[in-house]
């Protein structure tokens, strides 16, 4: 049974607003983004997020020319699988977070518009794993499906801003954990998972120390990081607790103790929502800085 010390601190670690790295918010939605071309507008380049090692897949409602595609940076994706209508991309590990790369796919039959450019963005961690374009006019169940998502997203945004609004009005620590009920009989559990991490090579920093919690809904990984030889000040920007499947859990927030300077360490903190008590991992924990760097660390798992 942790100490009340420790019941404390992670009082203040879940129900504090005020935290040096928030946690970067990208929800991901419960269906395909849908973009409509219009034939009677200039053609303009649709954003879309990719991420290294996760798959983005494009449906079209009009065939393609097989070689009218034209992908920059083609080499650097490790899978690039046209079909009929499709289009499936996985970038390698050689892109870059922030990196763009232009898209463009040409339709066989020539009708107006003839081509659908797309501007593909590197993010560390996130990609759009279903794109639709529709060409022409879409069918009345696509629009209800999109309604029915929409409403869905409007639901769990009013759910999520009354869970902020519980937590700015209840108090700090102990008291908020109860107040907030995070936490109840069972009170907070905690296991030391450092010696099962599996670190990726390449990364920024090292782990010292990681130590996962559960509470009531909600799980926790505290980091203890530290700068390799050379390398720079490391700000986590922010974090993602991926499954086997692919499953991702809904991480509330990411806070930072300090920068981490050459040669130190500090406690870095991913919170995320659990409200199955049988979600025990293991999970790969990847965390982003504001730049190219990432942290990988695989086989987490919680009490």
């Amino acid at each position: 049974m942790p100490s009340s010390s420790t019941v404390v601190l992670l009082g203040l670690l879940f129900t504090s607003a005020a935290a040096f790295a928030q946690s970067e918010v990208l929800a991901s939605g419960p269906g395909a983004r849908r973009i409509e071309l219009s034939p009677d507008e200039s053609p303009s380049a649709s954003e879309i997020m990719i991420s290294a090692g996760l798959s983005t897949g494009f449906y079209f409602d009009s065939d393609l020319r097989r070689d009218g595609m034209e992908l920059e940076g083609r080499e650097r994706f490790s899978l690039v699988d046209m079909g009929q209508a499709t289009l499936r991309l996985i970038p390698s590990s050689r892109v870059v977070p922030g990196e763009r790369f232009r898209l463009v796919v040409r339709f066989k039959d020539g009708a107006a518009p003839v081509s659908a450019t797309f501007l593909l963005r590197v993010h560390p961690a996130k990609a759009e794993p279903l794109v639709e374009v529709y060409r022409g006019t879409r069918t009345l169940e696509t629009y209800q499906q999109e309604v029915q998502e929409v409403r869905a997203e409007l639901a769990r945004c009013q759910e999520e801003n009354s869970r902020l609004v519980a937590e700015h009005e209840a108090p700090s620590g102990l008291t908020g954990l109860l107040a907030t009920q995070a936490l109840d009989k069972n009170g907070v559990t905690a296991r030391t998972v450092t010696k099962d991490i599996h670190p990726s090579h390449d990364d920024a920093l090292a782990a010292i120390l990681v130590t996962t919690y559960r509470t009531k809904g909600a799980v926790a990984v505290v980091v203890q990081l530290a700068t390799k030889a050379g390398a720079r000040p490391w700000s986590t920007k922010g974090a993602t607790l991926r499954g086997k499947t692919g499953a991702e859990l809904k991480v509330l927030r990411v806070w930072q103790q300090q920068l981490i300077p050459l040669g130190e360490a500090r406690s870095i903190v991913v919170e995320a929502e659990a409200p199955d008590a049988g979600v025990q991992g293991p999970y790969s924990l990847k965390l982003w800085e504001d730049g190219p760097r990432t942290i990988t660390l695989g086989n987490v798992t919680f009490p």
